[in-house]
């Protein structure tokens, strides 16, 4: 089991489960379905759908094993100010030791701190070679994902995870 503190690896996979992107990240809490960590940006600074991302800005991540998103709350790397969430369609996280791993369906909803959202990368989705089982499962996700933003649970999000250490 993956314990507090500890530093892990997080790995994205696209579907054909290639590796795109890993860097590492502190575990702040877990229980059996979901783990809670810490990273920090580890690309060049820029400016993405109006929210300028900064190298080491800070992301705290919440994974899942029984649920195909993820939630990325970012902070920014000067002040810790929220400048919104970024949710992915996956499909459900992998725990190992020493690392969390998820393959990545493409679609995405970017929260901004007032509430307002966007649903990024719908043709990418569509474009993507899936069964149909996994094609309703990733859109009943982003339906969870859009009723949690629209009923504001995002900003209830934010208060839960800095009671976290």
């Amino acid at each position: 089991m993956i314990k507090q503190n500890e530093t892990i690896i997080v790995i994205k996979l696209n579907p054909d489960r290639e590796e795109t992107w890993r860097y590492p990240a502190r575990v702040l809490t877990s229980n059996k379905t979901s783990i809670l960590v810490e990273a920090f940006f580890n690309r060049s600074d820029f400016l993405f759908n109006g929210i300028l991302l900064k190298e080491n800005d800070r992301f705290v991540e919440s994974y899942f094993s029984d649920r195909w998103y993820n939630i990325f709350e970012i902070h920014d790397r000067q002040d810790d100010q929220l400048k919104g969430w970024y949710c992915n369609i996956t499909r459900p996280a992998e725990f190992n030791p020493g690392q969390i791993a998820y393959v990545d369906l493409a679609l995405d909803v970017l929260v901004y701190p007032n509430g307002e959202y966007l649903i990024l990368d719908e043709d990418e989705f569509e474009a993507l070679e899936l069964d149909e089982a996994t094609r309703q499962a990733a859109r009943q996700a982003l339906d969870e994902l859009v009723a949690l933003v629209e009923s504001g649970g995002l900003s209830q999000w934010e208060n839960l995870n800095k009671d976290a250490p």
